[in-house]
């Protein structure tokens, strides 16, 4: 089950039923035990997955997250409260947690869905605010130094795909946790998974930009294989990126469209479960372009409507 990334870091890769279906793990070896870095959802299969681990008698020393999305953060409260095992988070991820489960993101999300021309979030959408309630037993802070097993990580903010990710970087050994930051072979969905309006590309943007500057021997992503070149790889996700934002613009070409028109004309008709990433892309593109002075919006009968200056 487990595979040997690093001579003293395994990547474990969890199953589950939705989304992306699996989420890498890792496990750093240390003197006390094992770190483990990201959980899988809360579903059985992830469950199942971590019991066969215990059963084999590794010992597990703490759990830290690299964010608050449901597949890194879903078994988190179950290591803590059931298995024994404490849980760290950034404070910005702590917070994140609070609004989970303090305020109706729902129903925020379905409020920016229809503002935005679409139908609202889909029914099938659990209520998944029961993972979030608990208290993290430490918090850190962004560019504080933690120890993951006997090794010492710088912990880098870098908001983008979400507002709290944190990604962990290892000046001696040149190595580089990046969670969902940055995958091999597809591009991060930036979306506004809070239901509230902010410039989150541009935030991705100026975030691979940061990890650029670090010597990264390995990259550790959340989903997928590792990344031998980072560099490289933050500048082909920036050109596919670019490419995407022009078909925005010539979709909107001296017309008005809604974030869902041009969702549908750039991804074709999709199943409602699967449109959700999409849209979320389309409107953060156009929030973006619209920061740059290039997209201009307008109100009509209480839905939101863009068109190219």
């Amino acid at each position: 089950m487990l595979e040997k990334m690093t001579k003293n870091i395994d990547r474990l890769v969890i199953p589950f039923p939705s989304g992306m279906q699996e989420v890498n793990c890792y496990l750093i070896e240390g003197d006390q035990g094992y770190t483990v870095m990201d959980t899988g959802t809360y579903s059985n299969e992830a469950k199942a997955g971590w019991e066969k681990v215990l059963r084999s008698g590794m010992v597990i020393e703490k759990v830290v997250l690299t964010h608050t999305h449901q597949d890194h953060i879903g078994l988190a409260k179950w290591f803590q409260q059931e298995k024994g095992v404490p849980v760290y988070t950034s404070t910005i991820s702590y917070n994140a947690m609070k609004k989970r489960r303090e305020t109706n993101v729902r129903h925020n999300i379905d409020h920016l869905i229809k503002r935005h021309g679409g139908l609202g979030v889909p029914e099938k959408m659990a209520d998944d605010s029961f993972i979030y309630d608990f208290e993290p037993d430490g918090l850190f802070e962004e560019n504080d130094k933690i120890l993951l097993g006997n090794d010492v990580y710088d912990t880098i903010w870098t908001p983008g795909h979400a507002r709290d990710h944190v990604c962990f970087y290892s000046e001696e050994k040149q190595v580089m946790i990046i969670g969902d930051h940055l995958l091999k072979h597809i591009s991060p969905v930036i979306g506004l998974w809070l239901g509230e309006e902010s410039d989150v590309l541009q935030d991705y943007y100026d975030s691979l930009e940061r990890i650029k500057t670090y010597h990264v021997r390995v990259a550790l992503p959340g989903h997928g294989e590792q990344i031998d070149h980072l560099a490289e790889r933050v500048d082909e996700v920036r050109e596919r990126h670019d490419q995407r934002l022009q078909e925005v613009l010539d979709g909107i070409h001296n017309q008005w469209k809604t974030a869902h028109d041009i969702c549908q004309d750039m991804y074709g008709m999709l199943h409602i479960v699967l449109w959700l990433s999409p849209f979320m892309a389309t409107l953060t593109r156009l929030i973006y372009l619209e920061g740059l002075g290039r997209v201009e919006r307008k109100t009509v009968d209480g839905e939101v409507l863009f068109r190219a200056c």
